[in-house]
This record gives C-alpha cells, structure tokens and sequence, in this order.
C-alpha cells in the first residue's frame, strides 16, 4: 500500500463528506481513487460497473459497494452525487437518469479540488499538457515546495490532495472539466485548441467551451496563463474573469514569456533587460512553446526565475512523444505515439523533410483531411487502423501511400519507401484504441519493430560481408 492509500485508508468516517451518499460511475484509475477518497471522508459509496465483476483485476476499497454487470437506475436509488469516470461521456445513459434526478454530477477531477487544501496550478489544452504539467512540478519543487504532478498525467488528482504537499501542478482533460463546476486553481492554463474528442463532447465547440472552463471560476489574485499563438484559444482566454499572462513561442514583448534562440524570458519594456529563465533540454519547436507557458505559470504563482530554470534542467520528456528509437542503415526511427490527433501530428513534423509518415487507428470523430498541409516534407505515407482508408484519401495525388496490416508490417514498409538519411515518424493523428490497449503499447510495438529491423539488417551485413562495424 503506497503512502497516500495509507491516509486514506486511516481517515474516519466522519470526513468532510459525512452523511454523502456517492455513486461512482467506472471502476478505472480515476474510478477508484475516488471511490476510495469519498469512503475516507465519510460518504456511503457505490460503485456502478459497465463490465462484469470477473473481468475485473481491482480492489474494491473497503466499505464500498460494487455492482458491476452494467448501469441501471436503480444504482442510482438515494444518492446524493454522482461521480463519472473520464470514459463516461455526458450523453451516457447514466448521465442522463442523474440529471433526470437533479443529482450534482461530478468527474474525480472536482472531487480533488474540492478535498485539495493547497493552491494548484491547472494546465489544459488539445496538446503538450502533460510535458507543460510535469515541467511546472518541476519547478515548484526546485523552488524549494513539496510538489507533484497530478490529475490526468496518470496520478489522481483525489489522491494526491491527501498527501503532505504544498502544492501540485494539476493536468486537467477536458472530460474531465466538463463535470467540474467549483473546480478553481490559483493560475491556469489554456495550451491551446484543436479538434479532438469530438466522439465524446459532440461537437468541437462543446470541446473547446469544456476547455476554456479551466478558467470560469478564477477571480482577484488569480492568473490565466493564455497562448499569444493559438487565435481560438487566445480569444476565449480573453474572457477569464482575472489577470491574463501571456507566452507564444516567439519573441516576446513586454511583460509576455516567449522564446528567443531557444532560451525562455520574460520581455521587457525598451530600455529595460529582459529576464532569461533558461533552456530547456528539448528544443523542438512544440516543447519550447510548452516551456514558455510553464514558465509562465511558474512565474503568476509566485516562482523566481532561478526556481523556473532549475526546473527546466530538472525535468525530462515523457516516452512517445517523438524521441528517436533506433537508426537502420542511416534512416532514423522516431516514436511520436503520443500524437493522437492532426494538430499533434502536425506539430511533430515541422521541421522535417524526407520523411515518411506512419498514421492511422481511431480518429474520434475528427476529420484527418488538415493532414495534407505536410505533404511537402513528406516521401511517403503508410496507413493504419480503423482510419487508414481516411489516411489514404488525404494524401491522395499528394504523396505516396498505402496501407499496412500492423504497426510491423507499417515499420518494415516505411523503411523501404524511405531516402537514404531520412526518417521515419510514427505520428498517427489518431487514437490507438482500434488496434492496441493505449498509445504507450503502440509506441512500445514501433520501437520494437524498428529493433528487430535493425537486428535483421544486421544480419544481412554480416552474411553479405558489408559489416562495416
């Protein structure tokens, strides 16, 4: 048992919800920490399971109840609230019988804010919130406080509000803010915005308006840290009811963080020296924007620029977000599994050319067609998934491409329509749930293809006497 399930597990019944009877919809991660915070404050919970109790490899936390099988209305019978897991999407049937019964209904992610005792900074957007998240924990830490990431970077924000800190640095989903009514950090972040999760939300506007909600109950001494960059992102974080920080990826003018030959400063008035927090270790185009908007939120909630840039030099990229996983006889292999949408996919290639691209599996809803903008850079393209026969109509007449039955079928074929020196990026604009458990597996299925490739390249060196080694 980890520390913070051991706090919770010595809470009394008589927490802060005391005489709460919840109802949480979904046993996943998010699921369970919540059932297992609102049991350690003192609320009656039960637990309303899709699947069947014997597919399920979880711990029932003790004093809860599970009824699994399938959602009924009658699970529903005497609760008080409701708390939905970020699988649950808000036109469930679930959902509705909840709001039928005017029942508040709550993702894990209020359910943090609302047991969270020390201030947050909440980051949100279609793209790079996970790095930007990360990147401001670090920060907070070298800034001398006790801090975590937390939230949709795979670490419930519910569980981390137990634990001794002085602050967190909270990812937030955008299903997740759409069933957070008092959710209110110190300073938030709006990345930026892009059609994505459309199956879910609907419509992009639907998406986009769950976004911008990161913002909605912020006031006096708060700060929403917005992108100069991103016109539909930069226009909602127009409205935040408190003082809006700026950053872009440029230069910056006075009074707004940016970036200038890859070091991350505040500007200045003229006459004035601008403020350098440093450079961060990765310098793609898309992480240094991530970095100024971290730095931006290190900087509204109280941070010196000393602790910012120590927190660049402290911090690491997370895998699958275009690292390179091996070279095979001068074509570089490069994971950026974590792309799950055209806007990441697109942004992971700026800046390449003679590559070929390995896209494809489940688009959500989102139409794939502003793919087409990287034909330029591009050699060739090979599709895959569910999406692959929409992947092959975008770069029609553009590009060659075809399609491949497997992610080692696709590597193998990417090798081969490759130019000498030039690479190969997994980069699929679309979700992985059509053909693995999650972005981390195909990522993990790519780079190991890419080694056997190598093994077997090595192999023909070596039968053939071309063993340059």
């Amino acid at each position: 048992m980890n520390g913070a399930a051991s706090v919770l597990s010595a809470r009394s019944r008589g927490g802060r919800f005391a005489g709460a009877r919840a109802v949480v919809v979904g046993m996943a991660k998010s699921g369970q920490a919540a059932a297992r915070a609102l049991v350690a404050e003192g609320a009656e919970v039960r637990i309303t399971e899709s699947r069947a109790e014997g597919e399920l490899q979880v711990d029932v936390p003790a004093g809860a109840e599970l009824l699994a099988g399938g959602h009924a209305p009658e699970h529903l019978d005497g609760a008080t609230l409701v708390v939905v897991s970020p699988g649950v999407p808000e036109g469930a049937d679930v959902v509705r019988w909840a709001r039928a019964r005017r029942l508040p209904v709550w993702s894990e992610l209020e359910l943090g804010a609302r047991l969270c005792t020390v201030p947050f900074v909440a980051v949100t957007g279609t793209n790079g919130k996970t790095t930007t998240t990360e990147l401001v924990a670090s920060m907070m830490r070298a800034g001398g406080l006790r801090a975590r990431a937390c939230g949709n970077v795979g670490y419930p924000f519910s569980t981390a509000a137990f634990e001794p800190v002085d602050a967190l640095a909270v990812e937030a989903s955008s299903f997740q803010l759409r069933f957070a009514p008092g959710f209110h950090p110190k300073v938030s972040v709006l990345l930026n915005l892009a059609p994505d999760h459309l199956d879910w939300h609907g419509s992009y506007e639907r998406y986009a308006t769950a976004k911008a909600h990161i913002f909605a109950n912020q006031q006096g001494d708060d700060v929403h840290v917005g992108n100069l960059d991103d016109a539909d992102a930069a226009v909602r974080s127009r409205k935040a009811p408190c003082r809006v920080l700026w950053f872009r990826e440029g230069r910056p003018d006075a009074g707004q963080v940016g970036v200038e030959d890859g070091v991350v400063l505040l500007g200045a008035s003229p006459g004035e020296r601008h403020i350098e927090f440093g450079a961060p270790p990765f310098r793609a185009p898309r992480f240094l924007a991530d970095a100024a908007a971290a730095a931006a939120a290190g900087l509204a909630f109280g941070l010196g620029p000393t602790a910012i840039g120590e927190g660049f030099t402290g911090s690491r990229l997370h895998p699958h977000r275009g690292e390179s996983v091996g070279s095979v006889r001068g074509v570089t292999f490069l994971d950026d599994s974590k792309a799950t949408n055209p806007h990441a996919a697109l942004a992971s290639l700026r800046g390449l050319e003679h590559a070929v691209l390995i896209a494809g599996g489940l688009a959500k809803g989102i139409d794939l067609s502003p793919l087409a903008a990287a034909a330029p850079s591009l050699d060739g393209v090979v599709a895959i998934g569910d999406a692959a026969n929409a992947v092959l109509a975008v770069f029609d007449g553009l590009v060659p491409a075809v399609a491949a039955g497997s992610i080692e079928e696709a590597v193998g074929t990417a090798y081969r329509m490759a130019a000498p020196d030039g690479k190969v990026i997994l980069a699929p604009a679309c979700a992985s749930w059509d053909m693995f458990r999650d972005y981390g597996e195909r990522g993990d299925r790519f780079a190991g293809a890419v080694r056997r490739l190598e093994q077997a390249e090595r192999i023909t060196r070596t039968e053939g006497g071309d063993d340059a080694d």
